[in-house]
């Protein structure tokens, strides 16, 4: 009765389980996929596999390129802001060569930002060029002179 049973309903078990004898053969020995198990010829196969790591090449290139270009971009902000160099960065743009450039809209934004600067740059140009000594010693006399008339016309001091 078992057998009967078995005969009967067995396939439509295997298939609604997903429990298909046959996977297990169309995978390699190794666990990797073959081109039986993709449903290809040999030929369509080798040239999938091909093309997938044509693929994979050109994204790790894209990838490589990607991070010198943020690389260079922040080189080139420690350079202006004159912060310690990252060894890491100038690692990453030696090794991806001359031919690394800031992204464009990265590049814009350093722009805007280089001409807001601009604008409060003669603000800043101004106390970064003052002589702390001499306006400490001109604050000083200033105070002595106030207090001395202030001696000389209060009656009280």
């Amino acid at each position: 009765m078992a057998f009967l049973m078995n005969q009967m309903l067995g396939d439509k078990l295997k298939s609604f389980t997903g429990g298909d004898g046959e996977s297990s053969s169309k995978v390699g020995s190794d666990g990797k996929e073959t081109a039986e198990s993709k449903g290809m010829s040999r030929e369509e196969f080798e040239e999938y596999q091909r093309q997938m790591v044509e693929e994979k090449i050109q994204r790790d290139k894209d990838f490589a390129n990607r991070k010198a270009e943020r690389a260079n971009l922040r080189v080139a902000l420690r350079d202006k802001y004159r912060l310690p160099d990252s060894t890491q960065d100038t690692a990453l743009v030696e090794m991806a060569g001359d031919d690394i450039d800031v992204p464009e809209e990265l590049a814009k934004m350093v722009d805007e930002d280089e001409e807001e600067e601009e604008a409060n740059d003669s603000f800043l140009n101004k106390l970064q060029n003052l002589d702390v000594d001499t306006l400490k010693t001109k604050a000083q006399t200033t105070m002595t002179e106030i207090k001395q008339t202030a001696e000389e016309k209060c009656i009280l001091m």
